[in-house]
C-alpha cells in the first residue's frame, strides 16, 4: 500500500457560499466513514480560512513571517486527507467522491517513502 495525500482546494466564498458547502457536512460524514471503514483513511482535517495563516521565509540569517497564504490564488487548500491506497488509480477513484471536486479541485500526490528519499538507494521518484 502506497500514501497518498489528497489535497482539496475551493476558492473562499462569501458567506453565504460557506453556509451552502457547510450544508453538505452529512456528505462528507459519509465519505470520511466509508474510508475509514475501508481502511484507507490515515488522517484528514479542514483548515481554517487563509486570513488565519503565516507563511514563513528564511532567507540567509533573517526569518520573514507574513499574514497569510504564500501565494495569492482564486482557490486556496481547504483542507486535507491522508490514504492509503493500492496504487494511484484507488486514490483518484476516491479523489472524485469528494465534495470539493464539484466546486473546486482535488489534488493527489504520492508521499515518500523513506526509501523514496534521495540518497536513500531507493526508488527515485523523479524519475
Amino acid at each position: 500500500m502506497s500514501q497518498y495525500l489528497v489535497l482539496l482546494y475551493a476558492s473562499e466564498g462569501e458567506e453565504a457560499v460557506e453556509r451552502e458547502r457547510w450544508a453538505q457536512l452529512p456528505l462528507w460524514l459519509e465519505l470520511t466513514e466509508s474510508l475509514r471503514d475501508a481502511g484507507l483513511l490515515v488522517a484528514n482535517g479542514a483548515l481554517h480560512r487563509t486570513d488565519t495563516a503565516t507563511t514563513v521565509r528564511v532567507r540567509g540569517d533573517e526569518t520573514e513571517m507574513t499574514d497569510g497564504p504564500f501565494a495569492v490564488t482564486k482557490e486556496v487548500l481547504a483542507g486535507f486527507y491522508v490514504l492509503d491506497c493500492d496504487g494511484l488509480d484507488e486514490a483518484l477513484r476516491h479523489a472524485a467522491r469528494f465534495p470539493t471536486a464539484r466546486h473546486g479541485s482535488v489534488e493527489v500526490r504520492p508521499i515518500m517513502g523513506p526509501g523514496d528519499l534521495p540518497g536513500s538507494g531507493g526508488h527515485d521518484p523523479s524519475s
